[in-house]
């Protein structure tokens, strides 16, 4: 960290050597930034009171991030801020776009803040930027035990990273709790509450960085979901149901040592005070048919309340979830169809949220499926932000031609991304009547079938031909079977005795390698007395002359097998008791192991072949 630190003083160092003039004519008059550390995601708020001194008018302001944090960026907002204290209001977002200015340093990720209308001389905008940071919080240390706190170190600068002048800017740092270990103290510094706070600093040239450093106390989760997929399956007879999966795991310090589950039960707050045993998922109103299920199967241990704003999903992971720790489940729900589709225009579209029901989780992979009813085309997408989209097909029941299904993509996905979108598309409600209508023509040519079936003679005569013939190759069926179950027996005997040496060369113990040899020997001498009866009935048989090359062939093979499996267990006994090294005895065997894999390559086509047949 020291490292990190000295080398970010260094790089800001040499941007005001190098770049200390402004961009522009463009005064930062005031300036309050505030940085929110009480969850895993950390959310910074910065009022800009900007002023153009110059002569040219203004449509862009400009906002710097170093590469290195850039990359952790999840969500930027710009706002026009309107009224002082109580009455302060914030108008419509902004847009905010990527940009690359000519001649500024490589280290530094620029982005645009396009202005409603440009700025001319001596005028003024207040502006309300919120920028969302995920991965920015390290614990410190690394790895604690199930009784430590969680602590978390967290740098920055003092001084707002600005190409423009600032007259007068503050940073207020929010601790989740009133408890720090230390922090960076610089003139003007106050700890007060749960809150540092820096400054007033005057005229502050542009590109200043004063470092900080905050080592705090933070025993909130950090729940990452590392995938989470999202089905919203449109049906027009009322429902839209929603499918949730989740791969979630604890980003924070890692937990080592033994974990002791009657201590966790004793004391959870203090014997596990970082872990998190529950999630709750804030669910639409009316949301019905509410499921939950992990891996193995379903759970008991959830509950669900709610009134008519909203729907509560409390859900209990089998065990605490500590940090380092995995767990990945499904939840499902219905909704109605009225609450979410509505028509416009000659369409259809679908108005819904788009990120997790769950608060304060960071999403690293969102998947997004919208699933259209069979028959839907002209279909458009609409979302706030970016997002990557394509395009799938899902099979479904009774469908013909299959679902269009839209996919939309999004990494790094915070809770301000759980906003409304909406999917377009047109469909003609002729088109529900097709599935009913193959119901009901379905059932009548089974009905139809079933009449013909009854009224027919469809006997055969016990002394045609065909029916002895069938006789026939029934008993050859049933000997073709005994035969596989047979071969079979030999080669989970194969088996063994390739698992004798593997307990050899981890045990070592000679005797009882040759004890499981001999145990086989005698398995498979009475499995080739039980297979004789039968290959002297298949050789008898006119009915398996066309199977009867395979099987014998198949039986030759096993007996080769057979022969080299017992070369290859001779030759790794006789090396162990004459104490060869490990490397020698490969090299003894490596010729018969080749062999053996072939063969058994062979047998298991074999079997494939007498299976078709």
């Amino acid at each position: 960290m020291r490292e990190l630190r000295f080398n970010l003083l260094l790089l800001f160092i040499a941007f005001n050597v190098l770049f200390s003039p402004a961009l522009s004519d463009l005064v930062i008059h005031k300036l309050d930034r505030r940085i929110d550390l009480s969850s895993q995601i950390v959310r910074t708020t910065t009022f800009l009171k900007v002023e153009n001194n110059g002569i040219d008018t203004v449509s862009d302001i400009l906002l710097p991030f170093p590469d290195h944090r850039a990359k952790n960026l999840a969500y930027l907002m710009a706002t026009i801020s309107e009224g002082k204290g109580k009455t302060k209001v914030s108008s419509g977002s902004l847009p905010v776009r990527l940009v690359n200015p000519e001649g500024m340093p490589p280290a530094l990720s620029w982005y645009a803040i396009s202005l409603p209308k440009e700025l001319g001389t001596g005028e003024s905008i207040s502006l309300d930027v919120k920028a969302v940071f995920t991965h920015v919080l390290r614990p410190f240390p690394e790895k604690i035990t199930q009784a430590d706190i969680q602590l978390l170190a967290f740098q920055d600068g003092a001084y707002y990273l600005s190409p423009y002048i600032v007259k007068v800017q503050t940073l207020t740092v929010k601790l989740p709790e009133p408890k720090v270990e230390s922090y960076t103290k610089l003139e003007n510094t106050k700890f007060s509450g749960s809150e540092i706070k820096y400054g007033p600093y005057e005229k502050v040239p542009s590109f200043s960085y004063a470092p900080i450093v905050v080592h705090f106390v933070n025993n909130k989760p950090f729940t990452v979901a590392q995938e989470l997929v999202r089905e919203i399956e449109i049906s027009h007879w009322g429902n839209v149901q929603v499918t949730e999966n989740y791969n979630i795991y604890h980003a924070g310090a890692q937990i080592i040592g033994e974990f002791s589950r009657l201590d966790y039960q004793a004391r959870p707050h203090v014997r596990g005070s970082s872990a998190f045993k529950n999630l709750v998922a804030k669910l639409p109103p009316r949301a019905h048919s509410i499921y939950y299920r992990d891996e193995i199967g379903n759970i008991s241990t959830s509950t669900i309340w709610g009134d008519s704003a909203k729907t509560l999903l409390e859900i209990e992971p089998r065990y605490p979830i500590f940090g380092g720790w995995r767990t990945s489940f499904t939840i499902g729900y219905g909704l109605p169809l009225q609450d979410f589709l509505f028509q416009s225009q000659g369409k259809r579209f679908l108005n819904i949220s788009f990120g997790c029901p769950m608060d304060e989780v960071v999403i690293e992979n969102l998947i997004v499926k919208v699933v259209l009813p069979e028959g839907s085309k002209d279909i458009s997408v609409s979302v706030p932000f970016p997002v990557n989209q394509s395009k799938e097909t899902k099979i479904s029941h009774l469908d013909m031609v299959g679902r269009p299904v839209i996919v939309l993509e999004k990494t790094n996905a915070v809770p301000e991304h759980n906003q409304y979108f909406q999917v377009y598309y047109k469909f003609n409600s002729l088109s529900l009547l097709r599935e009913p209508l193959m119901l009901i023509f379905g059932f009548f040519f089974f009905f139809v079938a079933c009449i013909v079936y009854m009224h027919a003679d469809l006997t055969i005569s016990k002394s045609s031909a065909s029916y002895m013939a069938k006789l026939q190759w029934d008993e050859v069926q049933t000997a073709i079977q005994q035969f596989q179950n047979i071969m079979n027996r030999c080669m989970a005997v194969h088996d063994k005795i390739e698992a004798s040496l593997r307990d050899l060369s981890r045990t070592g113990d000679v005797q009882a390698c040759k004890a499981a040899r001999k145990a086989a020997d005698s398995l498979l001498k009475d499995l080739s007395k039980e297979l004789k009866p039968l290959l002297s009935f298949l050789q008898s048989s006119p009915q398996a002359v066309q199977i009867l090359s395979k099987v014998e062939e198949l039986v030759a093979k096993e007996k080769e097998l057979q022969e080299k499996l017992m070369l290859k267990h001779s030759t790794v006994v006789d090396c162990y008791e004459k104490k060869f090294g490990g490397r020698e005895t490969e090299n003894r065997v490596a010729s018969v192991q080749q062999k053996i894999a072939l063969l058994r390559q062979e047998v298991d086509d074999l079997f494939e072949i007498i299976d078709e047949i």
